[in-house]
């Protein structure tokens, strides 16, 4: 792994900072842990949380029916990919008010923590639940829910059932990061909920990440397009990341994927940032399209080093 690209990584924000210190060079867990603290009161974390306005919201929105993409839904998601941590003082107070003020208007003024309808929002509501420690009943809605809707080939579809039979690429990855979340936090104990999340990621499997099962085909272009925050748009990277979170050794079907990342990565051990998704009100937190990225940098370093340690030395 280059010198100078782990140099240059750190010199970033110090969201980046902290994971390149646990998932690239394995420091202490204190120095990990102190700079992890640094995301809730300096840089793109705290510029976050100062966005929450006093009633909860982020951009007077709990998802954006606009493709707004800071409201309350994607500045969680954000958050969480920075890594804030839940504990930190900041964090809380934000969470707290999501939790007092925050309800899905158009669903019977659900509270936001017991999500709506659709899989992919649940799964990224659950994921958010998980992770800022606000488990209840409202997230016991969303797993009894997910269960009943995962599809018989054993993903999820935010198509209604009537409609589509067929999962989506999109849907599943939103859920299983939300199943994963879930089991990280209750430590596992639901069985039911890990067997819906790896019968979730074979399906991906069985694609090799981005392939139709029948011809072998690319499913979308976009699928190779990497850019951060992902929002809920699936790409090869953040499949790639979720596995590795998951544990385990790499399975051999993720290979082809694997490759497909290796030829994104640039002559100067970086990898560009790709087309950022649609929608208005982007946090900016990724270089522009086109020029190094420190989180695709990043993610695609850590899968590699999990999965294909040889190739990055």
């Amino acid at each position: 792994m280059r010198d100078d690209v782990i140099t240059w990584l750190l010199d970033g924000d110090p969201s980046v900072r902290w994971q390149v210190m646990r998932d690239l060079q394995g420091a202490p867990d204190d120095a990990i842990d102190t700079e992890r603290a640094r995301v809730a009161t300096a840089g793109w974390g705290a510029r976050l949380l100062a966005a929450q306005a006093d009633d909860g919201y982020w951009g007077g929105q709990v998802y954006g029916p606009s493709r707004e993409r800071d409201s309350v839904m994607w500045t969680l998601q954000v958050l969480r990919n920075l890594g804030a941590p839940p504990d930190a003082a900041p964090v809380r107070a934000a969470v707290d008010r999501v939790v007092a003020d925050v309800v899905w208007a158009e669903f019977d003024d659900l509270p936001y923590f017991s999500g709506e309808v659709e899989e992919c929002v649940n799964g990224g509501v659950l994921a958010n639940a998980a992770y800022f420690g606000v488990l209840g009943e409202g997230s016991d809605r969303i797993i009894a829910r997910l269960l009943d809707e995962a599809l018989p080939d054993g993903g999820w579809n935010c198509e209604p059932a009537d409609e589509s039979q067929r999962s989506s690429f999109d849907s599943t990855l939103c859920v299983i990061e939300g199943l994963l979340e879930y089991e990280r936090a209750t430590g596992s104990a639901d069985a039911a909920v890990t067997d819906a999340r790896r019968r979730g990621e074979e399906y991906l499997l069985e694609r090799s990440l981005f392939r139709r099962r029948s011809t072998g085909e690319l499913v979308k272009p976009r699928y190779t397009n990497f850019s951060f925050p992902t929002y809920w748009f699936y790409d090869v990277l953040r499949a790639l990341d979720h596995f590795r979170a998951a544990g385990g050794p790499a399975d051999a079907r993720l290979r082809p994927a694997l490759d497909l990342v290796l030829e994104q990565q640039g002559d100067d051990g970086r990898w560009r940032a790709g087309r950022s998704w649609p929608g208005g009100n982007r946090y900016e937190v990724d270089a522009p399209e086109g020029e190094p990225s420190p989180w695709n940098t990043l993610r695609a370093l850590r899968v590699l080093r999990w999965a294909d340690p040889a190739s990055v030395g």
